[in-house]
């Protein structure tokens, strides 16, 4: 059974969440205490973390980068910050998916499947190899030259996909396509910010340019 964390201070939205998401067959445990929930997600294990940004004495985008950095569950923020910059650095901080409120439930449930399923996807061989890269994508690390980075989730789906086409122009509708089977779930800044956020691993492995853009058409994994 899949399990989801709730991170919400609003008593009465937290406990409207545990309901829906039990009534889908999912097992949920929501936060009522507020320090140490790095803690408490380690020990229940989530699928999956809906997290307020708004919450009691802590900083909602430092607690996402937190979890992130745990490798922990993927993380769909749930707030009624509604800016393009709150957005913005949610999802440059390590969050899924971004959900503003009030949402609509049948929506709010469609975007929980849709990253779960892509979080359970099998990308393939366990191991690519293109040009100077090693890629695992259990570990979800990246190998050059006896240095390693990790990375999130999307950041892996990214590489595998434009290693797995290595030396094709990859559009940014194929790889939006691809990595979150629907562009209804994504846009193309979101990608961008991933994009971004690959590139600089990229560089501190000593590859800046591995990844080019072709005006125009897309992205290209230079494997030679």
């Amino acid at each position: 059974m899949e399990k989801i964390m709730i991170i919400e201070d609003d008593p009465a939205v937290r406990e409207e969440l545990a309901l829906l998401l039990e009534n889908e067959g999912y097992l949920t445990r929501a936060v009522t205490n507020f320090s140490g929930i790095p803690d408490q997600v380690r020990a229940f294990g989530p699928s999956l973390i809906l997290l307020d940004l708004g919450l009691p004495g802590r900083d909602g985008f430092s607690l996402c980068a937190q979890l992130r950095r745990l490798g922990a569950a993927p993380i769909i923020v749930v707030t009624s910050r509604n800016s393009a910059m709150d957005e913005l650095q949610a999802l440059s901080l390590g969050g899924d998916d971004y959900i503003t409120k009030p949402y609509r439930i049948p929506i709010l449930l469609a975007r929980i499947k849709a990253v779960l399923r892509r979080s359970g996807q099998s990308a393939g061989p366990d191991t690519l190899e293109a040009g100077p890269l090693r890629l695992s994508l259990a570990q979800g690390i990246v190998q050059a030259e006896g240095q390693t980075a990790e990375l999130t989730r999307n950041e892996l789906k990214i590489l595998a996909h434009l290693m797995a086409h290595a030396g094709q122009i990859v559009s940014r509708a194929d790889l939006i396509e691809a990595l979150w089977d629907s562009r209804i779930y994504i846009d193309d800044n979101t990608l961008s910010v991933n994009m971004t956020r690959l590139r600089g691993k990229l560089a501190g492995l000593g590859l800046p340019e591995l990844i080019k853009t072709r005006r125009g058409m897309g992205y290209q994994y230079d494997a030679v």
